[in-house]
């Protein structure tokens, strides 16, 4: 079906734009045109609020709606994910586990496969948080399952995890130069994190090729005078972007605002949401903002994407428009996704979402959908 979509205003991802429409056929973008030019053959949908924008992007999310991925490892898990995302106006996202059995991640990552292949909506691929991490940043992580990766084991995740496995967070400290490669030469996304590298450590990492690192601040070496650590790399060099997780628990909101001001565009939004489960490895307790273990540690958060973009704009003060690029354009930057998502404009799908002018979501519009 042809939709013509009309807003009050359209942001594109770069511009906000008023008196258009966006055209819709067959779940992709075909244009934005003047609301008054709208071709014949196009269904007419005025739509009430405020703003129409690219639908988020969560790279890093463990669970929701009370399913864990890890501790179910079904396509019903994956479903309950989708569906939280959803409420949060996120259509896409890639599903996480934190440190665990290789086992554990090989068999995540059949269910994902099966997921997909059985018409599951959303999911980009999996992010495996560890297990080549630091056991002195290790967080919430299980000490037990961290490793220091070997070419051998690596080379199985790759195989096992074609098409599937897509994103990973290591310590660069901790891997050798030949394991990082071979991740970045098999196009993962590597992303430094649960890391205590020293800043020319980090920097060696980067200038290697990774080209991210997980939940700026959180289970990483600081910014100091005398030893600038990871986060003092990642503000340096000037390709490498970072997730924040953006709810003033796991980041004070100045610290969020002044990392914007270092980054700019390099900086983005993760949920980094898990769900309370009382089995499995990891046992997540909800304590009303925030979950932890049953030891106190913090273990996770209870985002959405959009009270992120919420957070960003109100209490770190970020404008608008860059707060929806921090949910949106950007991740899908990282994921190799600027064409398809994160924006509004031919070609790219018609995952959209609705605004008022408070920030709560309307609507959302998944492959030209309403």
């Amino acid at each position: 079906m042809a939709t013509a979509f009309i807003a009050r205003e359209i942001f594109t991802g770069q511009t906000i734009e008023t008196g258009k429409a966006v055209l819709v056929k067959d779940g992709k973008i075909v244009d934005i045109v003047n609301n008054t030019a709208i071709p014949a053959g196009y269904r007419q949908k005025e739509l009430p609020g405020y703003m129409l924008a690219p639908a988020f992007i969560d790279l890093q999310i463990y669970g929701g709606n009370g399913r864990l991925f890890s501790a179910d490892l079904t396509t019903d898990t994956l479903e309950a994910v989708y569906e939280y995302c959803l409420q949060g106006g996120c259509t896409q996202f890639m599903i996480t586990l934190a440190t665990n059995s290789i086992e554990k991640f090989l068999q995540s990552m059949e269910v994902a496969r099966s997921y997909q292949s059985g018409g599951g909506k959303g999911l980009l691929g999996v992010h495996l948080e560890g297990p080549y991490i630091n056991p002195s940043k290790k967080g919430a992580h299980i000490e037990k399952f961290i490793k220091k990766p070997t070419v051998q084991e690596i080379q199985r995740l790759l195989e096992k995890g074609k098409g599937i496995f897509k994103m990973m967070t290591l310590a660069p400290e901790q891997c050798d130069r030949a394991c990082i490669e071979l991740l970045l030469q098999n196009n993962i996304i590597v992303s430094a994190g649960h890391s205590n590298a020293r800043y020319g450590e980090a920097i060696d990492g980067f200038y290697q090729g990774i080209p991210a690192a997980t939940h700026l601040f959180n289970a990483m070496s600081p910014l100091q005078s005398r030893e600038p650590g990871l986060v003092g790399a990642i503000y340096d060099n000037p390709d490498v972007r970072s997730s924040i997780v953006c709810d003033g628990i796991h980041v004070d909101f100045a610290s969020v605002r002044i990392s914007k001001k270092v980054m700019g565009d390099r900086l983005f939004f993760i949920t980094d949401a898990v769900a309370e489960v009382q089995y499995g490895e990891y046992t997540h307790v909800f304590k009303g903002d925030r979950y932890t273990l049953p030891d106190g540690t913090l273990s996770g958060s209870a985002l959405t994407m959009l009270q992120a973009v919420k957070n960003g704009v109100e209490k770190a003060g970020i404008p608008l428009p860059e707060a929806l690029r921090m949910a949106s354009m950007y991740p899908a930057n990282l994921a190799r996704l600027e064409a398809k998502r994160g924006c509004i404009r031919p070609g790219a799908h018609a995952d959209l979402i609705l605004l008022d002018d408070q920030l709560n979501l309307l609507q959302v519009i998944v492959d030209g959908e309403v």
